[in-house]
């Protein structure tokens, strides 16, 4: 692979090396025209556009659009062939009949509750959380129950009610398993600060920890806000049981309890705050739009997270919060920024339409994929990333709001990478069970913990054309499997299937990239080619071989 790496410098200006990006794009077509909330997504994001005189990008290729789609729903790039069936498809609806096929056909089932677990699991517990022995998150506990969640396509409002009111065990094969329990089993120290702060933002889009020791800089909510809703935690407990004879966790098990509130009396248990100027106050579990629940702290007389868990899941935030993160996943933007601040002091971009997303997603059932449809079946979605005369002025990276007129070039996450490098090489088809993937994708993901520094459990792992990440990428163990020329291998088997070097090439391209290969890499294969005859290989098909092996490690390693 050293080679590989002066091969990478005389390349640079034709695949620069940093990270993986994917600029895929939409079709024109009016595949989703048939849908009223695709027909009004369209109508509510054109009329900004017509606001402030712009004119969006093009169409994206089919090319484009086909590997975006699967990578936002699948978390991999197509197989070729799946590629080749989409380009082929000459059906006025084919983009809603992909978009179906990947949501709802068995055969992409599996595939589908891996990936929204795999992004699930980061959102509620982090990357890091459940990879250490003294950690109190089973990491396969809440894989295992976000699995069956959308293996079953389950309601989102269920989905969150069993999040936020769990009890039980959170380790697999314990007795009165619950997986669920992981959401907030190593939530609740410090009086439940984080159980308090993750459950607002995750599933009200509200940032109330803000107002944990005063009162919001820019808005009219007051500290009461954090206790009130502190004060549904405080019935709830996390027991852990050890490994006997060392301080690992074998197990936690959360419970509630009967809470004598802090100043001892259960009929109305309290919790207590101090006011910037030291004056003491109390609080009571209130919910964010001002609907109280019992004082008592006995849980015959009131289950507090229970019923926060109930108010969560009729509240309005719900729906709109997670049409906002939606919108975020599909389109690299949310309305608002971040995501999951829907606080009066920061508006979103297109009120009107995150109101009419989350109205209608509360009326579609919860149903996350009809959602998802929604959104990847917008013209929004599907447009070019290209940026022209006509929309240079849509640039959040210049601090301007997003206008969705053209798709936002955004990298792969660490996890697509490896879902794309397992499907291009075609390591997929002797892969292990679930749990052995899992696995073997959980200790390739730590390399990128460690060297990203991102083992805080946050989102931002996406490459940023550092020199580990592109030293992992040039000499790391998976690329080098993934160029391995041996009998038997993915590049074996190219190199001597009875395609010609460009066809052989162009697949190779589409393989990674999702599109034939240009000019360009076909002369610079070429070139390989000669300079490996020149090397002195033994003939023709090992020099070819070599050649092939040189422009796929330089496809893996192009942004």
């Amino acid at each position: 692979m050293n080679r590989h790496v002066a091969i990478a410098v005389t390349i640079t200006a034709v695949f620069p090396l940093c990270g993986q990006a994917y600029a895929e794009s939409p079709s024109g077509d009016a595949s989703g025209a048939g849908l009223m909330q695709v027909r009004e997504i369209d109508k509510q994001i054109r009329q900004v556009w017509t606001d402030y005189g712009i004119t969006p990008s093009k169409p994206a290729t089919d090319h484009e659009w086909c590997r975006r789609v699967y990578l936002d729903i699948l978390g991999r790039v197509p197989t070729v062939n799946e590629l080749k069936a989409y380009v082929g498809d000459k059906s006025p609806d084919k983009k809603s009949k992909l978009v179906n096929m990947l949501l709802h056909d068995e055969r992409y089932t599996e595939e589908d509750a891996r990936n929204w677990t795999t992004i699930w699991t980061n959102i509620l517990i982090g990357r890091s959380g459940g990879t250490g022995d003294d950690d109190m998150t089973s990491r396969e506990g809440m894989q295992k129950y976000l699995r069956d969640t959308f293996d079953r396509n389950k309601p989102y409002d269920r989905m969150a009610y069993e999040l936020i009111s769990a009890t039980g065990t959170n380790t697999p094969g314990s007795a009165n398993f619950n997986g669920a329990v992981n959401f907030l089993a190593a939530k609740l120290e410090e009086d439940a600060s984080q159980a308090t702060a993750q459950t607002s933002q995750i599933f009200l889009g509200l940032q109330v920890q803000c107002t944990q020791c005063h009162n919001h800089p820019f808005n009219e909510w007051k500290q009461e806000k954090y206790w009130e809703m502190n004060s549904f935690f405080r019935q709830t407990v996390a027991l852990r049981r050890f490994v006997q004879g060392t301080n690992d966790v074998r197990l936690v098990d959360l419970q509630n309890q009967d809470f004598a509130g802090e100043s001892g009396d259960p009929s109305e248990a309290d919790v207590f705050y101090d006011l910037r100027n030291q004056e003491k106050k109390v609080a009571y579990p209130v919910f964010v739009d001002g609907t109280e629940i019992s004082k008592s702290g006995y849980l015959d007389d009131s289950n507090r997270r229970e019923q926060l868990a109930k108010l969560i899941a009729n509240s309005d935030y719900l729906g709109k919060t997670i049409s906002n993160r939606m919108w975020s996943h599909f389109l690299g933007y949310g309305f608002t920024k971040p995501i999951d601040d829907l606080g009066p002091h920061n508006p979103p971009t297109h009120p009107q339409l995150l109101d009419f997303l989350g109205e209608e997603f509360a009326k579609a059932s919860y149903d996350l994929k009809e959602l998802m449809k929604w959104i990847v079946l917008s013209e929004a979605y599907s447009l070019s990333a290209e940026i022209t005369s006509g929309n240079k002025i849509d640039d959040p990276l210049l601090g301007e709001t997003p206008k969705f007129s053209r798709f936002y070039l955004r990298q792969m996450t660490a996890e697509q990478l490896y879902e794309s490098l397992i499907t291009a090489t075609r390591a997929d088809k002797t892969r292990g069970n679930y749990e052995e993937q899992e696995k073997a994708k959980s200790q390739w993901l730590q390399q990128f913990v460690t060297a990203f520094g991102t083992d805080e459990g946050g989102e931002q792992t996406t490459f940023n054309g550092s020199i580990p990440q592109a030293l992992m990428m040039m000499n790391g163990d998976l690329v080098k499997k993934a160029t391995d020329g041996s009998s038997g291998s993915f590049l074996h088997t190219v190199a001597n299937s009875r395609l010609s070097l460009k066809q052989q090439v162009d697949y190779l391209s589409m393989a990674a990239l999702s599109r034939p290969a240009n000019s360009t890499e076909t002369a610079l294969a070429n070139s390989f080619l000669r300079l490996r005859m020149q090397e002195g290989s033994k003939n023709a098909a090992e020099a070819q071989l070599k050649a092939l092996q040189d422009i796929w490690w330089v496809y893996l390693n192009t942004n």
